[in-house]
């Protein structure tokens, strides 16, 4: 399937919820919880975080963004 369809999809199965429902708007600690499982799901080597930090960077400023806009 091609990505963008597949981004089109998934992005309407998250607009389905409202954000005030979404366990992880509301808590920020079930969140980084989970998102620290499922980054040692993934080997070390594999990890794109661990081996590009300027991807990193960018990431946490998009999700800074976002999280502004949000609030």
């Amino acid at each position: 399937m091609d990505p963008a369809r597949r981004r089109e999809i998934a992005s309407k199965g998250g607009q389905s919820v409202k954000a005030e429902n979404r366990s992880f708007s509301k808590n920020r600690e079930l969140a980084a919880t989970a998102g620290k499982k499922g980054g040692m799901s993934v080997d070390p080597e594999d990890r794109a975080f661990s081996r590009d930090r300027e991807l990193a960077r960018e990431a946490g400023r998009r999700g800074a963004r976002r999280t502004t806009k949000e609030d």
